[in-house]
C-alpha cells in the first residue's frame, strides 16, 4: 500500500488548512486510515483515525477543532484542520492499517504569524 500525502503548509493561528492522503496498491477491507503528528520536541501523538465503516476518534488535543472523513470509493482520508494553534505546528502522518501499518512520507504544518 502507498500513501500520497497532500495539503500542508503555513497557515496563521485561527486559520484552516485541509490535509489529503490517497492509499493505492493492494488496499483491503476492513481498514482504518489516520493522521499521526509530531510537533518540535514533542511526542509522536495519533491525531485522530477513521475506519472503512466511517467511525472516527480523536486525541483531546484536536477534538472539536479536526474533523477527519474518508471518501472509500478513492481509499482517500481528509484531515479538515480549524482554528489552528501554534501548538498544531509539526508534521503530520497519514497511516494505513488492515492487517499491516503503512505511513506516508509526512507533510509539514506550520502555524506562525
Amino acid at each position: 500500500v502507498q500513501l500520497l500525502e497532500s495539503g500542508g503548509g503555513l497557515v496563521q493561528p485561527g486559520g484552516s488548512l485541509r490535509l489529503s492522503c490517497e492509499a493505492s496498491g493492494n488496499v483491503n477491507r476492513p481498514n482504518s486510515m489516520g493522521w499521526y503528528r509530531q510537533g518540535p520536541g514533542k511526542e509522536r501523538e495519533l491525531a485522530a483515525t477513521i475506519t472503512s465503516s466511517g467511525n472516527a476518534g480523536y486525541s483531546e488535543s484536536v477534538k472539536g477543532r479536526f474533523t477527519i472523513s474518508r471518501d472509500s470509493a478513492k481509499d482517500t482520508v481528509y484531515l479538515q484542520m480549524n482554528s489552528l494553534k501554534t501548538e498544531d505546528t509539526g508534521v503530520y502522518w497519514c497511516t494505513y492499517t488492515d492487517t499491516e501499518e503503512y505511513w506516508g512520507q509526512g507533510t509539514h504544518v506550520t502555524v506562525s504569524s
